[in-house]
């Protein structure tokens, strides 16, 4: 795996030393000292310029899905807006493939999760990531519900923590009162060499405990 370089600013883009145009967004967000702790792998993922037409592909499997009853009941609530979380834990060990497209009229990205069940269909998850809101990050998962996120560095991880939960988009929305949202969801990244990295989803609601805990290893393309 090529080697990644430090970046610097210049004008209205950012190369590497090779040339290579690269996407800031997520190390503004994180910041300097604590995007130098992460490993290289993941700056490389999460600094690729996607230009249109292109998308990066990251190919793996699942390897567990937990639910407790009322995970399990959510999931089921919310699959007519697009079935955000996992529907059961009919997955372990199916195959999974993860889509990020630019979202060139947003100024995001697409994000796509297809996971292979044991039995009928895959299920595919749609989210768009946009680099704005009251963090700086806002996660959209359709039909006028989305959150704001928080970015933290954590054992050489990368974590996307949800701070706020709102319903509609752009300039007009409403936050939730915590009462009437799912809990704490945190999304991890945390890479295991050789191009191998692993996804992990937990929600965790104050009075249930936790509701989905979901891990994957995905490599990247190639």
């Amino acid at each position: 795996m090529a080697k990644l370089t430090r970046y610097t600013d210049t004008g209205f883009e950012t190369r590497d030393s090779a040339g290579t145009l690269v996407d800031m967004r997520f190390r503004r967000l994180v910041g300097k000292d604590n995007w130098h702790a992460l490993p290289l792998t993941v700056q490389k993922r999460f600094s690729k310029k996607l230009g249109t037409g292109y998308s990066a592909i990251y190919k793996g499997y699942i390897q567990y899905t937990r639910m407790n009853t009322v995970g399990r009941w959510l999931a089921k609530l919310l699959k007519p807006i697009g079935a955000p979380l996992p529907l059961d834990n009919d997955n372990e060990n199916q195959a999974a493939v993860v889509t990020v497209t630019e979202d060139q009229q947003g100024g995001g990205q697409f994000w796509t999760r297809q996971y292979g069940r044991t039995s009928g269909f895959p299920q595919v998850i749609h989210s768009t990531k946009r680099f704005t809101g009251p963090t700086g990050l806002f996660e959209y998962v359709g039909y006028g519900i989305g959150m704001s996120l928080k970015l933290k560095v954590e054992n050489e991880a990368l974590l996307f923590l949800s701070d706020q939960y709102f319903l509609g988009l752009d300039k007009w929305r409403v936050a939730l009162p915590k009462w009437l949202t799912p809990g704490e969801l945190t999304v991890g990244h945390a890479d295991h060499g050789e191009g191998w990295f692993e996804f992990t989803l937990k929600l965790v609601h104050p009075l249930f405990g936790t509701l989905v805990d979901q891990s994957g290893m995905f490599c990247d393309e190639g």
